[in-house]
């Protein structure tokens, strides 16, 4: 009887911990930069480069407005690491500027100050 009670008390207390560590994870966040995109070839670089960052859901920019929406999990990633990964893209989020090496390699129609769209 006292293996039992000890057995069942060890099952309880691993469903415990892992409910719990289910839980504590910060799961489907959203962020959104303003960027300095300015066409559809843009918008390709951005979102199949954010596809590879770790944690990165689903990246969507829209080209009229040129904010870049992601969606992570918030366990395995942060606004500031998706910040640097799209300035490493060659491409401003919000207040931060691109990567210099990064610009440079961008299309001429995908540089901010020479973009015709």
């Amino acid at each position: 009887m006292k293996t039992l009670k000890t057995l069942l008390f060890s099952l309880l207390l691993t469903a415990i911990s892992t409910v719990g560590f289910a839980q504590g994870g910060k799961k489907n966040e959203e962020v959104k930069f303003k960027t300095s995109a300015v066409c559809g070839m843009c918008k390709a670089t951005i979102e199949k480069g954010l596809a590879y960052e770790k944690g990165v859901q689903k990246a969507t920019l829209d080209e009229n407005t040129k904010v870049v929406t992601i969606q992570f999990n918030g366990s395995k990633t942060d606004a500031a690491k998706l910040k640097k990964a799209v300035n490493d893209l060659g491409y401003d989020a919000d207040d931060s500027p691109a990567t210099a090496r990064a610009y440079e390699r961008l299309d001429e129609c995908c540089k901010k100050d020479k973009g015709a769209h």
